[in-house]
């Protein structure tokens, strides 16, 4: 099946989408748009300083992964392949200004609009892909990350926000979306996933779909389901294609068996009031 493409900023806003002015209205139509088709998308609610900060701290996190391959004489770690696709996790306790971004009142009013009342901060990486060729990311939904290493196969849905730091467009590489109305079954629970050799990935999906491929601009916020199925193109253009990737949960997440903590379980939102602050 044929995709559609819907560039955002550029064309008008695609559904999901808003214009910055239409905000406080678009929310509403967000939350509508996340719940019946697990995503929605916030244009350019990051750009300025918020955007610089995300901006800033990126290379040194790309460093530092290419420092762990050099010292382990390899070029692979999981699914981070030198210079063509990095995952940099845990950045924020490495690096707290971070926490400027992730207990914002923007964050907390994204998590209403798609978590509801109760929202914990849960995780956060570094996603690039390096230019001219830089590696696709398989079809795949992240709470089957989750259980394809190690955590609860019974944790609640949660939402993750991909914020993408360069304009992100088919060409370097942005996100696609198959919406439930697409996958009904995606909706309903975690698929089984499969790890693929060579890139490591955790397969969720094979079939013929291409989704809708979202352009966005610097500085938006593309908010999905662990359970919306969404992959990601090779980088085909002359730059490096950033995105500062952060995650909430509405519940804590513990462990099977040893029941301690996953990640992390940082109040943001509790009975629809921001309780932690940056």
């Amino acid at each position: 099946m044929d995709g559609k493409t819907y560039s955002i900023g550029h064309d008008g806003p695609a559904p999901g989408g808003c214009w910055p002015e239409d905000c406080k209205m678009a929310y509403e139509q967000q939350r509508e748009q996340f719940l019946r088709e697990g995503y929605a998308v916030f244009q350019s609610v990051l750009a300025g300083p918020m955007l610089d900060l995300l901006r800033d701290q990126c290379s040194s996190f790309i460093a530092r992964e290419d420092a762990r391959m050099t010292t382990l004489g390899v070029d692979t770690i999981g699914i981070t392949h030198r210079g063509q696709r990095y995952f940099a996790n845990e950045c924020q306790r490495e690096q707290p200004a971070l926490r400027t971004m992730l207990f914002s009142k923007i964050m907390v009013d994204i998590c209403r609009a798609t978590l509801g009342d109760t929202a914990y901060f849960f995780f956060d990486q570094y996603v690039v892909k390096g230019p001219e060729g830089g590696l696709p990311f398989s079809w795949h939904q992240d709470s089957g990350y989750v259980v394809g290493n190690g955590g609860p196969h019974d944790h609640k849905p949660y939402l993750t926000c991909w914020c993408p730091l360069d304009d992100a467009t088919a060409r370097n590489g942005t996100v696609r979306i198959l919406p439930f109305s697409q996958v009904p079954r995606s909706r309903h629970g975690i698929l089984p996933h499969r790890r693929e050799d060579g890139s490591n990935d955790l397969v969720g999906w094979d079939g013929d779909d291409e989704g809708i491929t979202l352009e966005v601009p610097a500085g938006s916020v593309v908010a999905f389901s662990s359970l919306a199925l969404h992959a990601t193109g090779a980088n085909q253009s002359a730059h490096f294609r950033r995105v500062y990737l952060a995650q909430y949960t509405p519940e804590v997440m513990l462990q099977p068996g040893s029941r301690q903590l996953r990640r992390n379980a940082i109040p943001l939102v509790q009975h629809g009031e921001q309780v932690t602050f940056n």
